[in-house]
């Protein structure tokens, strides 16, 4: 289950995280559950691990966060050289144990296969109708993505096809953002798609390799980072070491809110750290943005990096306005009725003697329905805030994402119920619905300069509707975003009274 309670969960959320483990001797599944534990941000309903002894795979997974999942018992249970495993968000296929992930098949020739995969494929229907053409997936119910794709590779391995070489055939037919870390119980692979719009990395234990999908996770488990998997590159571990081959030419669109938001800030993208990349983007937002005010504050955790940018950019003081509690994330307990008027509150509680009397400056990374916002600003001013200025770390999000991210339909992205085509008018619009004194977004350009990176090599399609991979077929929010760039979908999607539509 998934907190319905929109106030708690408006972010955007990644779709998984991948991690896997070549390393005779060691304990490869307790290495597995720590490094899925660093990388239990990018999802947090269900959890899994396969490990392969060269005989078997054994998969074990579950609904739930990866310490709820996982105990001292259901690790010792999980011997082997190798495995792999998943954290896993849910955007394509719903929340129930048959798609929390690895995903386990076995080929015609009777060899094991576990598959664990993070991104979307925007070629899901088509791989489907071939995998029900062949009878192996369900004609019934809309199967993942991610069984699609396990189910296709396993079938083409088997009578003298080996799981690489059925790899090496499936991995060019598939279209859309893909980190893959899949085994036959004898080897670990990892892919990643031509694009390279999810990170994954490769690193080195002092006895075997480990890939994920985050540097972070490398530090967790002791290994040191090798480098980054290049886009369109297949790469195998096994007793002779690494190597590597290419299934597709790498055209870069790494994700933008990878920097932005969902990467945890102690990683490191394309050679940039993660935090380096959002302090700056906080000191370029002061410089575009600036604002009046006393003190400088977060929305924690994920505004905290801007927000020490934005004060070293403006001057301004920086300090602790809100206390976050760190056991609540996405609940399995809803909250009660009187708990959910509360809202907010659950999650952060401001320091009253920092912030009465204050102009304060509230930094957060993204504005998605916007009902977070207007939450916090009220408890804010409750608190005896005497004005809030607020400032985002990105541009207004007005796309939804097909490449991994679930963010919410268009029509329920407030810079779209409340847009008028003209960019002015649509902050203010924002700012009138969330009750901020003031409110200002970075720009993209601003925002991709603080990633170094070249901007022809980032996907922003979230802020700017440029879908570098295309999109989907079948999907409702494809179809509308094709309705709103044929302008047959007129803005504002709910009219301006923001209030009455929600």
């Amino acid at each position: 289950m998934v907190s319905t309670n929109p106030v708690l969960d408006d972010q955007p959320h990644d779709e998984c995280g991948v991690f896997g483990v070549w390393a005779p001797g060691e304990d490869v599944a307790k290495i597995t559950y720590y490094g899925l534990f660093a990388l239990q941000h990018r999802g947090q309903e269900a959890a899994g691990i396969a490990v392969g002894d060269g005989e078997q795979i054994v998969v074990f997974k579950d609904l739930g966060l990866v310490s709820q999942v996982f105990d001292e018992q259901s690790l010792q249970a999980l011997q082997g050289h190798l495995a792999i495993g998943h954290t896993r968000y849910s955007t394509a296929g719903g929340v129930s144990w048959e798609n929390s992930q690895p995903i386990f098949r076995t080929t015609p020739s009777d060899t094991d296969v576990a598959l664990a995969h993070n991104g979307n494929l925007i070629n899901h229907l088509q791989l489907m109708k071939e995998a029900r053409a062949k009878g192996l997936v369900s004609t019934e119910g809309f199967p993942s993505d991610s069984e699609v794709t396990c189910a296709l590779l396993a079938d083409a391995a088997g009578n003298g096809t080996t799981v690489l070489q059925s790899a090496l055939r499936l991995l060019p037919q598939l279209e859309g953002a893909f980190c893959l870390v899949f085994t036959d119980g004898h080897n670990v692979f990892a892919a990643r798609d031509p694009h390279g719009v999810r990170p994954l990395c490769l690193g080195r234990l002092e006895r075997g390799w480990v890939v994920s999908s985050e540097t972070c996770a490398l530090d967790i488990v002791g290994a040191s980072f090798v480098r980054e998997i290049d886009p369109g590159e297949l790469v195998v571990i096994n007793d002779s070491g690494v190597s590597s081959m290419r299934f597709a030419e790498g055209k870069r669109k790494g994700c933008i809110f990878e920097y932005v938001y969902l990467a945890r800030p102690d990683s490191d993208l394309r050679g940039r750290s993660v935090n380096t990349t959002r302090v700056e983007i906080g000191r370029r937002l002061a410089k575009e943005c600036p604002a009046d005010g006393d003190l400088v504050i977060p929305v924690p955790d994920s505004g905290t990096p801007a927000a020490v940018g934005y004060a070293q950019g403006s001057g301004l003081p920086y300090g602790t306005g809100l206390v976050k509690n760190a056991y609540v994330g996405r609940t399995f307990i809803q909250p009660t009725q009187m708990l959910r008027q509360l809202g907010i509150r659950l999650k952060l509680n401001p320091l009253k003697d920092q912030i009465r009397g204050k102009k304060l400056v509230v930094v957060d990374d993204s504005i998605v329905r916007g009902n977070t916002q207007r939450a916090l600003i009220r408890m804010l001013r409750e608190a005896g805030a005497a004005e809030v200025h607020v400032r985002i770390a990105s541009p207004p999000v007005k796309w939804p994402c097909f490449y991994g991210i679930d963010f919410a339909s268009p029509g329920e992205l407030i810079a779209n119920a409340v847009d008028s085509g003209k960019p002015e008018a649509m902050v203010e619009a924002v700012r009138q619905a969330i009750g901020a004194d003031s409110l200002g977004y970075i720009s993209v350009d601003a925002m991709v300069d603080a990633t170094e990176q070249d901007k022809a090599t980032m996907c922003c399609a979230c802020f700017d509707g440029d879908y570098p991979l295309g999109l989907p077929e079948g999907n409702n929010n494809a179809d509308l975003v094709r309705a709103m760039k044929q302008g047959t979908y007129p803005l504002p999607l709910v009219g301006t009274d923001y209030e009455s539509a929600h």
